[in-house]
């Protein structure tokens, strides 16, 4: 019998114990606590996440039959309903926020990818966010519409990694490109923005930081063209040109030149107008890194599916931040554990395989890898075969 530690507890081995425990005591998060600390509470949650349990009764229920392995899942003497309900809803989720971010920066690190199709020196962020539709007789301090409650993920998703470099939770009711605010921009970076984030004044703020970014057009628009750069029509570039804003505050938001694109697409039968402050780039690149912007949203719809952000396990506003943040925490987990390993799997099915295995003992390199089951001696072995009559 194999006597090695479980999987889940072999895969909290890659988390920074070190760096956590200084962020509780920053937030004093162990005041007061006798037996279920602040990792207890973390471990508790991250687990409910790879296990995807629909709720805490839910959560607690699958680890009741394993009472005699909290120690060595890291749980804890005793967990129950009210303690961890506490805990969710006293314990500051400004610890959970600050240590998903430590987690984030050595994925990234991790994850980084050096084969990116285009030859771009800065990082590729795609930005967007995504409602989270709430009860409003439960979340009623999300109020959203009249009937209706929710709270919006605003998500900065790093393309060459496939990690979020950086997460807001705001009410429904906060407009998007006010977001922008709060965003530290890289030089030499790209920032690609849906139409929604269309701002001159806080894309001129991004223009003079040294970055660039990448967005469609408005229909109003109006623009001034200055000269036309030489396009492939071949390719779907319908024109290539450089001007001004026309209209007269926009101009004054903006006054400095921009890039105006325009694209047909053979495969969705539609035309798109892009906007960005980058020359050099070649217009066909442009409109591959305006592509790139859907991989936010396949990432927003893989969190909705496969991790627990839409029924919450607590209903204070700091229950469902504690949540949040574990769920990233979680997904950095894995993606930083598939990389390390070398494992050849998509961060799906890694995560599918761990959902039924963290009770195991199995070595977690072993149960990741692919194996061939063609290839076995003992489909070879004659003693296996059935003798013919």
């Amino acid at each position: 019998m194999n006597q090695g530690k479980y999987i889940f507890a072999q895969l909290t081995d890659f988390l920074p114990r070190r760096i956590f425990d200084w962020i509780v005591k920053q937030y004093n998060g162990n005041k007061y606590v006798r037996s279920f600390t602040c990792c207890n509470q973390m471990l508790c949650m991250v687990f409910g996440q790879l296990t995807a349990r629909d709720s805490m009764r839910d959560l607690l229920l699958s680890l009741e039959a394993h009472k005699s392995k909290y120690y060595h899942l890291g749980f804890g003497s005793s967990i129950s309903r009210r303690n961890l309900g506490k805990a969710n809803q006293k314990r500051n989720h400004k610890i959970f926020e600050e240590f998903a971010y430590v987690l984030i920066a050595q994925a990234r690190e991790s994850c980084y990818r050096s084969d990116f199709q285009l030859d771009i020196k800065g990082n590729v962020y795609a930005f967007d966010s995504s409602t989270i539709d709430l009860c409003l007789s439960v979340f009623w301090w999300a109020e959203f519409r009249k009937t209706k409650a929710g709270i919006k993920l605003h998500t900065l998703y790093d393309v060459k990694t496939s990690i979020p470099a950086f997460v807001h939770i705001t009410n429904a009711k906060a407009h998007d490109v006010s977001t922008l605010d709060l965003l530290v921009y890289e030089v030499g970076s790209f920032y690609v923005l849906d139409r929604a984030y269309v701002d001159f004044e806080r894309l001129y703020l991004l223009h003079r930081q040294k970055a660039f970014f990448v967005t469609r057009a408005k229909s109003n628009m109006k623009f001034n063209r200055m000269y036309s750069n030489t396009v492939d029509k071949t390719k779907g570039i319908k024109y290539d040109q450089v001007g001004k804003l026309a209209s007269y505050y926009s101009k004054r938001s903006y006054p400095e030149k921009l890039r105006r694109i325009k694209y047909y697409d053979d495969e969705s039968k539609r035309t798109f107008i892009f906007l960005t402050n980058n020359m050099d780039l070649k217009a066909e690149e442009i409109c591959y890194l305006y592509k790139k912007r859907w991989e936010v949203e396949l990432f927003f719809k893989w969190m909705k599916q496969y991790l627990k952000i839409k029924s919450f396990w607590g209903t204070s506003i700091n229950a469902v931040k504690v949540q949040i943040y574990c769920a990233i925490i979680a997904y950095c987990l894995v993606a930083m554990v598939g990389n390390t390993l070398k494992v050849e799997r998509s961060i799906y099915e890694i995560l599918q395989i761990l959902s039924i295995s963290l009770l195991d003992k199995t070595p977690i390199r072993e149960i990741l890898s692919k194996n061939d089951y063609k290839n076995i001696k003992e489909l070879n072995n004659k003693q296996l075969k059935i003798n013919e009559f």
